[in-house]
């Protein structure tokens, strides 16, 4: 999106980063003409973040996971390095 001359002058007089106006852009709340994300909703995200860390940190200790699905069904699940299929190939 083009960006005005007026914009990057208050970029740079605000310390906004574009990394700043991208999140704001992406997980903001839209008002009329304006995108906001306030105090309240960084919050919720940085929560969900926490979350999402606190998750992921268990699926490494796993070793990961295994999902098998088919035709929008879920089959099985398992953790990644459960099983050797060549262990229990005979040859």
């Amino acid at each position: 999106m083009a960006k005005t001359r007026h914009f990057h002058k208050r970029m740079g007089q605000r310390g906004v980063t574009q990394r700043q106006v991208e999140l704001v852009r992406d997980y903001g709340m839209v008002c009329d003409d304006k995108i906001v994300l306030d105090r309240g909703n960084v919050d919720e995200l940085l929560d969900g973040i926490d979350r999402l860390r606190k998750d992921l940190l268990k699926l490494r200790d796993k070793s990961g996971l295994v999902v098998v699905e088919s035709d929008g069904h879920l089959i099985t699940t398992y953790n990644v390095d459960s099983f050797d299929r060549r262990k229990h190939h005979a040859a």
